[in-house]
């Protein structure tokens, strides 16, 4: 038994001890975090708040921004498979075939508060997700449901004004400043689990980060 707050041990004593793989293990954990019993804090550097609130990379937008005070609504502009060679090649990837799922999240008067284009590599199961649906409406449950666990990420913010088109489906204004940040998500393998790039509004959403010693440059 471990009391409130106490550290857990690492996973690899934790599959030592309770004789389980890997992704099992981070399986349980990620059952024990959706019910609220335990935190996981992954030493990634850096993390997104919505009103202050961190989001969970781990459990989605969706699910983190559910807990926040915001009424926020997450409509799904498209779920469909597609060919991008381009995105192939920056991404190393050995087919170019993505499953896109894009979403914009919005405030009870209807503005976007965030614009998210998700490309998932359409291998095993995740082929068929367009037809098949995703998770209980989670991407990530779907990905984790295929076996899809993410072990590190990278990725890069800038502002940028939003175009016409990226104004039309926000209802903003064309050249509003927007926080545009690009993620890659990877497997224990290297192999890509997620690309994902997001347009967010900098008066709701921060990117912090995180160093500690000897991670200064």
């Amino acid at each position: 038994m471990h009391s409130t707050g106490e550290r857990l041990p690492g996973e690899h004593a934790l599959t030592k001890r309770f004789g389980v793989s890997r992704t099992t293990l981070r399986q349980a954990l990620q059952v024990l975090g959706d019910q609220g019993l335990i935190a996981t804090h992954p030493g990634i550097g850096s993390f997104v708040t919505f009103d202050g609130m961190p989001l969970d990379n781990r459990l989605g937008w969706t699910r983190s921004l559910a807990g926040g005070a915001a009424d926020l609504v997450t409509e799904v502009l498209r779920l469909e498979t597609v060919s991008d060679p381009s995105l192939a090649a920056e991404l190393g990837t050995e087919s170019d075939r993505f499953v896109a799922l894009d979403r914009v999240r919005r405030l009870g008067d209807g503005r976007g508060v965030s614009l998210e284009f998700s490309r998932v590599p359409a291998v095993g199961a995740l082929a068929d997700l367009p037809e098949t649906g995703l998770t209980d409406g989670s991407l990530n449950k779907t990905l984790l449901a295929a076996g899809r666990i993410t072990e590190s990420g990278d990725g890069q913010v800038s502002v940028r004004g939003l175009d016409e088109a990226q104004a039309a489906t926000l209802r903003r204004s064309p050249g509003e400043s927007f926080l545009h940040l690009a993620q890659v998500y990877r497997a224990a393998d290297e192999s890509v689990v997620e690309q994902v790039t997001s347009l967010l509004d900098p008066s709701r959403f921060q990117l912090h980060v995180h160093s500690g010693r000897g991670d200064r440059r």
